[in-house]
């Protein structure tokens, strides 16, 4: 890994310590101006403005976000319209060209909720499927290295360990009825990937090795990522921490 990789994958890190404790501060904060449907403000304001492609959130700028476990979908917000909303922008987020994911989680979307999009590659047709409030009941078999991406930490990539299975109990997305399924091989490491996203965790806090790959931040150069005007910044105290904890790493 070349100086200047190590850098950047020292300052990714950080976001999983050094700003621990403001983002819970802030983020629980900004989560307390409900409705009767459950739904904050602010959630509501980023499920009906959002395009039809979402902005996904990425580190540092948006590292509370990332970095703040969710909280299970209430029965009000799955009986919601904007739970609905909610998956299909989030499902033509992940298949749009310019994300073109494998999974995606809502804290990428900006709402802290259990709610995840994975595509079965274990399945036919290899069809993206969701998952309301998903658990990993268990993680087991042969641990493997493999190379992992992901959406919200850009242009890098790593070799990450991951088990070979898991079991993982969700809600079905149509009935809300509680279901269980043992998963292996590839679409196993996804799901590993994604509830990592629900907890706040990142693959870059378990990476053996991370890289900048050059392809891919090419690819990317071809499409607009801004943050919408609109976005909330509820995050601002938090990202200027991580700014001068990042400046004072690089002097």
């Amino acid at each position: 890994m070349k100086p200047q990789q190590r850098i950047f994958g020292r300052l990714l890190m950080l976001s999983a310590g050094a700003l621990a404790l403001v983002a819970l501060a802030l983020w629980t904060g900004n989560r307390t101006t409900r409705r009767d449907d459950g739904w904050t403000d602010r959630e509501r304001l980023v499920i009906n403005e959002s395009d039809s492609v979402m902005y996904v959130t990425v580190l540092p700028e948006d590292s509370v976000l990332l970095r703040t476990p969710s909280v299970d979908l209430s029965a009000e917000q799955l009986a919601s319209p904007e739970l609905r909303t909610l998956m299909a922008k989030m499902r033509a987020t992940v298949q749009s060209p310019q994300q073109d994911g494998v999974g995606i989680a809502a804290p990428q979307v900006g709402i802290d909720r259990r709610l995840i999009w994975i595509q079965r590659f274990d399945k036919p047709g290899e069809p993206f499927e969701c998952y309301l409030n998903p658990h990993l009941d268990s993680v087991y078999g042969a641990m493997t290295h493999g190379p992992e991406g992901c959406l919200s930490v850009p242009p890098m990539r790593g070799h990450v360990p991951r088990y070979g299975s898991v079991i993982v109990s969700y809600l079905h997305p149509e009935t809300l009825l509680p279901q269980k399924d043992t998963v292996h091989g590839y679409t196993a490491i996804i799901f590993q990937h994604e509830c990592d996203h629900l907890d706040g965790t990142l693959y870059i806090d378990r990476a053996d090795t991370l890289f900048v790959s050059i392809a891919w931040a090419d690819e990317r150069a071809a499409y607009d990522y801004a943050r919408p005007a609109w976005w909330p910044d509820i995050c601002l105290e938090a990202n200027q921490c991580l700014r001068k904890r990042c400046h004072e790493l690089t002097k």
